[in-house]
């Protein structure tokens, strides 16, 4: 089962239109924010938000650079393809202070042809006064067309109310789901041979991802078949490792028919995080040589927080130098600079060669099994109180917390409901250092774990009394 995704809103439109704006005027309206994927600032393009009690993913593609010499027309065809190739919901606002402009007619009449929900919205009305500024885009044929001001919030309300009717009215959020513990993935933990885990490559362009899936597909020579992937373009591919059927999520793909050239890494973002979406594991590729950038954290982040198993492949090993090629200096230099790397499981590699290709795919079914991970009630509890035991939580206003029950009630990644007399006494720290015993007792590399502390309840501290 595939697991479930958000919706994507992108916010297209020319340069200086005021997308950046609109993208943290969205975010900074207290209703609609559920969390900023972390490392996230307003110089960078997406964000997780919620609007009406639907979380999305938020896309600024404001902040595109374009290597190739062109136009303005060309760039905002390519901005726009990009959009409608990847997006569910498409934002495109005009320029209300400068007007008109022939990319714009371009670009609307590339939207109409597209099966996508597409507003339009002519920014920088700041008041009545303004509003005569917008008849000219009148004669583009739109309907309906809105005036708004993103630096003021005027209007944005009415244009996010239109665009929150695309969503399924009444369908309860997979991420409202998972706030309040349930599996969004019912056969969590049931996987079959019959059943593909989904696996994602994931990374900036040119750090080999099209060569390790091609690798991967023919160096098993196991294929079964190949099926259209969610997108217009991308296709994946399916393979057979071990009994086991492995869906690749072909990220290199998607980009064929947008032309557009492969150093915008702004542009790769967008695949990286539609295949993340339809993954349940992430091989997040990164340049042995260059090393691991702000981009592929910001990556890996977003994929850790939607409860994506990850896996770090540091290809082109063969290209470094032989006097850096020591691994154990590596991954202390890669802690240091990327500590969410520490929970992750490194595969080093060639992609070009194949050299120590062999070892990649057992370690995704290793992650795949800690992120399916369920354990016994009984002995969760037991594991819980020997750790609590040997390091009681730090007080709080003058009384120990303590820990009456544990229990799971998700899996993919796993979730776990702790019981505590006082929850708000569970300090992060304190959480850290549970969420380590539970990676180093279960072998949980490579995967989100959930942790959740709710105040006790007179059932649960007998329940805890009973499994201890």
């Amino acid at each position: 089962m595939i697991p479930s995704r958000i919706p994507i809103v992108a916010i297209v439109g020319r340069p200086n239109a005021g997308k950046s704006t609109l993208f943290n005027r969205l975010l900074r309206q207290r209703k609609a924010v559920v969390d900023n994927t972390p490392g996230v600032t307003r110089d960078r393009n997406f964000a997780q938000a919620v609007w009406q009690g639907q979380p999305l993913l938020l896309v600024d593609t404001g902040g595109l650079e374009f290597q190739e010499a062109g136009s303005l027309n060309s760039r905002i065809q390519d901005q726009t393809r990009l959009a409608i190739s990847e997006a569910d919901v498409i934002i495109f606002l005009f320029d209300g202070r400068e007007g008109l402009n022939p990319a714009d007619a371009e670009a609307v009449d590339l939207l109409r042809r597209a099966d996508k929900p597409t507003f339009f919205a002519v920014n920088k009305i700041d008041g009545d006064k303004q509003e005569a500024a917008a008849t000219e885009f009148f004669a583009l044929g739109l309907e309906p067309l809105y005036t708004i001001s993103a630096a003021h919030g005027r209007g944005v309300s009415d244009l996010m109310e239109a665009v929150a009717e695309t969503w399924t009215p009444g369908e309860p959020s997979p991420e409202l789901r998972a706030s309040s513990f349930e599996s969004s993935t019912p056969d969590a933990g049931h996987r079959t041979p019959n059943t593909p885990l989904h696996v994602a490559i994931v990374g900036r362009p040119n750090v080999g991802k099209s060569s390790l899936l091609n690798r991967l597909v023919g160096f098993e020579r196991s294929i079964v078949d190949s099926t259209p992937g969610t997108t217009r373009d991308a296709v994946d591919s399916l393979i057979e490792w071990d009994g086991q059927q492995i869906l690749l999520v072909d990220t290199a793909g998607a980009r064929r028919k947008t032309k557009i050239h492969e150093r915008i890494e702004q542009a790769s973002v967008l695949i990286a995080l539609k295949a993340l979406e339809r993954a349940e594991i992430g091989l997040l590729v990164i340049d042995a040589v260059e090393g691991i950038t702000d981009q592929e954290v910001r990556l890996a982040r977003y994929a850790w927080d939607r409860g994506r198993a990850l896996v770090l492949v540091v290809n082109k090993w063969d290209a470094v130098p032989p006097e850096k090629k020591n691994q154990t200096r590596y991954l202390e230099n890669l802690h240091y600079m990327a500590p969410i790397t520490t929970s992750l499981p490194v595969v080093f590699l060639s992609a070009l060669t194949g050299s120590r290709l062999s070892k990649l795919l057992p370690v995704v079914m290793r992650v795949a099994k800690a992120h399916a991970w369920q354990l016994p009630t009984t002995q969760l509890n037991r594991s819980f109180q020997e750790w609590t035991r040997r390091t009681p939580p730090p007080t709080f206003k003058g009384k120990q917390p303590k820990i009456f029950y544990v229990t799971q009630v998700g899996t993919k990644p796993p979730q776990l409901v702790l019981f505590t007399g006082v929850p708000e006494g569970i300090t992060p720290a304190y959480e850290r250092y549970l969420e380590n015993q539970l990676r180093a007792t279960f072998d949980l590399l490579g995967t989100p774990v959930k942790l959740s502390f709710r105040a006790r309840r007179k059932d649960e501290e007998v329940k805890g009394r009973q499994e201890g």
